[in-house]
């Protein structure tokens, strides 16, 4: 299916590494010029120089989306390109802060401000550019973790969670304006991260050494999932390639899964 994405130009935060790597890898393979985004200087290059290898288009941008002034830097090196962002990727996050007995404020507010508000400063500085053209895709990558969180790092949980109603609040506020808003909550994904994490589970519990075998228990019994699989991160990317497309023009306010079933599993 030609998902009619050549030409357009797409900004994915936190895209250096995992998940947002694998986004960006499938929107330039579908001819999108992407904006690869790490914190700091030099993080994004190397996903930058493979997407070129295989004829792709990129360019490295930086700058710490987590505080008001690295944003403002990131949308300041968009504007000195420019070139219309037509695609904001909004997948910059990570799990992180005290538990319920041991957290502080402070680690809660942190989440926040990494989950929640690194993303509102995109929107703030770009959404509305996309609405005076007349077209425009804004995605969050959440977690399916908001439909079961855990104990553990509660601050994480509450920051990802309020991803569905910013969703669905911006998609009204940019309603018929020709751009979309949705969220996508991937389970387990095998980056490079939780590969050697769940290998390392492996050998403690006996699991075999295959990847095979590894992915097959801690489907069935580390994070416990229907499908017997974990979601790739070009699985997840085709995904949101799909929603940016004029395919997916009637999908808006939407929360997506990509967790092979594992939000239903108690």
């Amino acid at each position: 299916m030609d998902l009619k994405l050549a030409g357009r130009t797409a900004l994915v935060t936190g895209s250096s590494r995992g998940t947002g790597a694998g986004i960006a890898r499938v929107l330039a393979a579908e001819g999108v010029c992407v904006l690869v985004h790490g914190l700091e200087a030099g993080q994004a290059d190397p996903i930058v120089e493979e997407i070129r290898r295989e004829g792709g288009e990129a360019h490295p941008i930086c700058g710490d989306v987590r505080r008001d002034a690295g944003a403002n830097a990131v949308l300041h090196a968009v504007a000195e390109l420019r070139r219309p962002i037509d695609i904001l990727v909004n997948n910059y996050g990570t799990v992180a802060g005290g538990n319920w007995q041991d957290g502080t404020s402070a680690d809660w507010t942190e989440m926040f401000e990494t989950n929640l508000l690194s993303g509102v400063r995109m929107v703030r500085g770009l959404a509305f550019e996309m609405k005076a053209r007349g077209w425009g895709r804004i995605l969050f990558v959440g977690t399916v973790g908001s439909a079961r969180p855990r104990a553990q790092t509660p601050g994480y949980y509450a920051a990802k969670a309020s991803l569905a109603a910013t969703t669905v609040s911006l998609s009204k506020e940019l309603a018929g304006s020709g751009v979309t808003v949705n969220l996508v909550s991937p389970g387990l994904v095998a980056t490079a991260e939780v590969r050697a994490m769940l290998e390392r589970r492996a050998r403690k519990k006996g699991w075999g050494e295959r990847w095979e075998d590894i992915e097959a228990r801690a489907a069935n019994e580390f994070m416990p999932a229907p499908s017997g699989r974990i979601a790739r991160p070009e699985e997840v990317g085709a995904l949101v390639a799909f929603l940016c497309s004029p395919w997916a023009a009637s999908i808006n306010g939407a929360n997506l899964r990509i967790d092979g079933g594992a939000a239903d599993c108690v």
